[in-house]
């Protein structure tokens, strides 16, 4: 595990990051954590107590990556941005498990199946999350259901979201 002291920064007001609280990862410490790398990929790590995980870091150019730090971050460690702060970090390799109900039905439809397994690994988990985190059981059916149909009409996760909310 790497650790060092460094600043909780805020993006301006502009631009697709607008407002975001996070943390600079330099190029040289994330060579570190991953040597060549020039794509985002997760860590696992403290924020001074905070203990996280599978928290994506994204790179910003020139080697150097940064951290968001979300609202549930911040509360935790009570700090806001210009707050100094101790980071310790290393890869989080740990494998996310996909819904295992959306597994079993895709077992059932071999052409969803084939286009799932094409999907981004992270687009994978948008789906898989979104179904467990249903409250009840029947709305865990209905988004299997609607991830499905998303699947043979091979439209994204956003896509599937907005066409169902306008036939709400």
């Amino acid at each position: 595990m790497i650790g060092f002291k460094t600043t909780l920064l805020k993006f301006d007001k502009h631009g697709e990051k607008s407002g975001w609280t996070y943390i600079l990862i330099p190029g040289k410490i994330a060579e570190k954590l991953k040597p060549a790398n020039k794509k985002s990929f997760r860590v696992r790590g403290r924020i001074d107590d905070f203990n996280f995980k599978a928290i994506a870091i994204i790179p910003m150019g020139a080697g150097d990556f940064i951290m968001p730090v979300n609202a549930g971050m911040r509360k935790a460690i009570k700090k806001i941005h210009g707050a100094p702060v101790l980071l310790e970090i290393e890869e989080d390799k740990a494998i996310v498990k996909l819904s295992a109900e959306l597994l079993a039905c895709l077992e059932d439809d071999p052409e969803g199946k084939s286009y799932f397994n094409g999907l981004m690994p992270s687009h994978q988990r948008y789906y898989s999350n979104w179904i467990e985190s249903a409250k009840t059981d029947a709305t865990k059916s209905k988004r299997i259901a609607a991830a499905l149909n998303a699947f043979s009409r091979k439209i994204t996760f956003s896509q599937m979201l907005q066409q169902q909310g306008r036939a709400k």
